[in-house]
């Protein structure tokens, strides 16, 4: 996740841009959240242990610079109230229109801003989870949460300089994020790496989007195509089990495919502006055209910036078959272990369509398979959750089995 380094901004619709060329993450009210918890929470001596060799590679340490990126850091949330107005109160459930109840939850909670990669392995660790989640509000973030979203903070920070950028619209939100990409892109093909870089794509006509942690440049040519890497922290000095593994392999497929998906079929510019509502041609802020301008790629609409998007990606080739999931140790940023594995196209169809019988509304969401309810020991909706084999034992510590995968 990324972070505004400055905490005293007084205009609520200031936003973070990525200049020249660099990557960024589009930051949306509830990360934001996420991430002044984890630096609140987490300890300056974190940060004073970290080792630049650790970090990230060596190869790329050397080579990769510090650069300007765009990111959406202000209180303004793309989704709107609708996810508020759930969260604001616990008996709604019973209280709402029939209506809505037999809107599906893509309709209900994403309608505005989308299906996320979260939202998708999120579904798989539990579908119970996430539909009490939706409706009852959102997760608690644990310490060790917040560590690792400060950790992933830390690793932008070694290549990103985030400037404040003014939004006045929906539409200047979403161009934030294609700029953030286009940025992102232009160091990952200069430097060889860039972090926190943006997705917006469409899987079966819903639109997908994520944030890669880390993507890299093949050492042996750009024919094979960038590594996909993610970084996961651990409390524990152990591997996690195979179902938080899973995840994250499920995690990495999801950014594979939107990526080669938009190399190989385009963006559908149309589509998005349809889905959304939104103004092709609306004139983007002042603020935004004078930076990007700058960044050199002057644009006057959310239909230039979306072509400038569609381009970038005409120019790039699919992503390496081989993914990366890094383990450290939150303590030290030490390295426990690398879980490299091939991208496997059936497994990953196969998953996503799962989880989009669960969004879009065709069926119950199911329960964690039975072999896997150690899960509810660290659930917070343990007490109340029909699934649960033991709803009034006490929760576990989240030290060893998180009740989520961790970031």
């Amino acid at each position: 996740m990324t972070e505004s380094p400055q905490n005293n901004t007084s205009n609520p619709n200031s936003q973070e841009v990525t200049i020249s060329s660099i990557p960024i993450e589009f930051v949306t009210e509830e990360e934001m959240a996420f991430i002044e918890a984890a630096y609140a929470a987490t300890s300056s001596s974190l940060y004073s242990s970290l080792s630049s060799s650790i970090c990230s590679p060596s190869r790329f340490q050397g080579k990769t610079r510090p650069m300007q990126s765009i990111t959406l850091f202000s209180k303004r949330c793309l989704s709107g109230s609708s996810e508020l107005d759930i969260e604001d109160s616990s008996n709604l459930i019973s209280t709402q229109k029939r209506s809505r109840v037999a809107q599906s939850f893509l309709q209900r909670f994403r309608r505005e801003r989308g299906l996320s990669v979260t939202d998708v392995t999120g579904s798989e660790w539990c579908e119970k989870k996430m539909e009490l989640e939706l409706l009852l509000g959102n997760r608690k973030i644990n310490k060790a949460m917040k560590a690792g979203l400060a950790r992933h903070v830390k690793l932008e920070e070694e290549v990103v300089n985030k400037v404040k950028v003014c939004v006045q619209s929906v539409e200047d939100t979403w161009a934030v994020k294609f700029i953030n990409f286009i940025t992102g892109v232009n160091q990952l093909l200069f430097e060889g790496l860039t972090r926190e870089l943006p997705l917006v794509g469409f899987v079966k006509g819903v639109c997908l989007v994520g944030v890669i942690d880390e993507i890299r440049m093949s050492e042996k040519g750009s024919a094979r195509g960038p590594i996909i890497v993610d970084t996961k922290t651990r409390v524990r000095d152990s591997l996690p089990a195979e179902p938080q593994r899973r995840n994250g392999r499920l995690q990495l497929m999801c950014y594979k495919y939107l990526w080669d998906t938009l190399v190989t079929d385009s963006f559908p510019s149309r589509q998005f502006f349809n889905l959304f509502s939104l103004d092709p041609n609306y004139i983007l802020s002042e603020d935004i055209r004078e930076k990007i301008a700058n960044a050199g790629f002057p644009a006057k609409t959310l239909d230039d910036i979306v072509g400038y998007y569609r381009n970038t990606f005409s120019m790039l080739p699919p992503a390496h078959n081989q993914l990366l999931l890094r383990y450290e140790l939150q303590r030290d940023q030490s390295v426990l272990g690398e879980d490299q594995f091939a991208y496997n196209s059936d497994w990953l169809r196969k998953q996503l369509q799962v989880s989009l019988e669960f969004w879009l509304g065709e069926r119950e969401a199911s329960y964690t398979p039975e072999e896997e309810r150690w899960k509810c020991r660290h659930c917070q909706f343990a007490s109340i959750c029909p699934g649960n084999p033991n709803p009034y034992s006490p929760r576990g510590s989240t030290s060893s089995n998180p009740s989520s995968p961790s970031r």
